[in-house]
């Protein structure tokens, strides 16, 4: 999941009376996420294309494939770079609505992912699988700013 306001991904590991707790992927500290929070799951979110919509999870295998499971170079304050990179990775991406903050929020997740082992060649064969047992990685809802 990933959550509005907030770096990072996490999992949803119990629910609450106001909204879930929530465990970070990477230092595992947990926090409560109420119900006003934008909260999405990387299954909910998008990326715009030339021909439509296309899922976070096939826009994450086709890095995942492309750069052999590796990390990506480093960009974060490069914005040509991420862009150029980007281009490379999708290159049928929308590039009137992707804007660079974007891509380096997913440059950043697939990293994060991938580190963690949580992504592979094989992630549509069951949803879910690919991000943390029983959830998917919070994310703020799926907006525009995040498609």
């Amino acid at each position: 999941m990933a959550i509005a306001g907030k770096p990072g991904l996490y999992k949803m590991v119990a629910q609450a009376k106001n909204g879930i707790i929530v465990e970070s992927i990477i230092d595992q500290k947990r926090f409560q996420a109420f119900s006003h929070d934008k909260i999405s799951t990387l299954e909910e979110i998008s990326i715009y294309t030339e021909s439509g919509d296309m899922p976070l999870r096939e826009v994450l295998k086709t890095m995942f494939e492309k750069l052999e499971g590796k990390p990506t170079p480093e960009m974060k304050s490069d914005n040509n770079k991420a862009k150029q990179f980007f281009g490379e990775m999708l290159p049928q991406y929308d590039k009137n609505k992707v804007y660079v903050s974007h891509m380096q929020k997913i440059i950043g997740w697939y990293n994060m992912l991938t580190e963690l082992g949580l992504i592979s060649a094989n992630m549509d064969e069951e949803p879910g699988s690919t991000e943390t047992e029983g959830e998917t990685p919070a994310a703020p809802e799926q907006t525009e700013e995040t498609k």
